[in-house]
């Protein structure tokens, strides 16, 4: 067991999107600006939420794979796995944006903000005493509502066909966070707290708790980026 493991997941993630960042015909390098006020505001209340699942046992990290270094009680690399993955996923969106034409995609935008809403108030409901995914299942689903009826964003079709254009690199970077490929997981979850569904090793959970995490993000890059 390597204490550089988690590090090196968020290296690897991140750098070839840095580098390629300054790339003439993509220039997201002009957009680091923004894109580090968005981070940092999403990142303070899922790091809060990090640190309030982390001690009431929902999950807890495998310290033989991280340096030691703790900030609230969570790995410096976890906190920084909302800095480095969220930079990979809105880089990736951008670019999907800036060489695709995707609007086909925003026609779908109510059926998807509608389902969304739905389907996690449901799993909310049914699964209220699961706090994982009631959690998560809430705040996506007020995020979408956000989204949709109040800020009224036009691009959470193409924004949701990134997101599943992103789906390899989930399954790679959760499941060895979860597990795969390694003795044994760097992120452990409570049996009791989540709906013991897995996608290979990755909680279920994790996709929609993604999902709400990148549709967030990109929203405050978008208008950070405009002005």
């Amino acid at each position: 067991m390597s204490p550089y493991t988690y590090l090196l997941i968020n290296f690897l993630t991140v750098i070839i999107c840095f580098i390629a960042s300054f790339d003439s015909r993509i220039k997201f390098n002009r957009h680091f600006g923004a894109y580090s006020k968005a981070a940092a505001l999403t990142a303070m209340p899922f790091i809060a939420w990090d640190v309030w699942f982390t001690k009431t046992g929902v999950w807890w990290f495998n310290t033989n794979y991280t340096l030691g270094f703790t900030i609230l009680g969570l790995p410096l690399e976890e906190c920084l796995f909302f800095f480095c993955i969220p930079f990979s996923c809105v880089f990736t969106y951008f670019c999907l944006d800036k060489f695709f034409n995707l609007s086909w995609a925003n026609k779908y935008n109510k059926f998807l903000a509608l389902t969304t809403i739905v389907v996690c108030l449901l799993i909310a409901v049914l699964f209220h005493n699961k706090i994982y995914p009631f959690v998560t299942a809430l705040v996506a689903a007020f995020i979408m509502i956000y989204l949709y009826y109040v800020e009224k964003a036009d691009w959470i079709g193409k924004a949701s066909f990134a997101f599943l254009v992103l789906m390899p690199g989930f399954f790679l970077v959760n499941g060895i966070l979860t597990g795969t490929g390694l003795e044994s997981p760097i992120v452990n979850y409570n049996p009791e707290h989540i709906l013991n569904i897995r996608l290979l090793t990755i909680p279920i959970e994790d996709t929609v708790y993604g999902y709400a995490q990148f549709m967030i993000v990109v929203s405050l890059f978008s208008n950070f980026k405009e002005k």
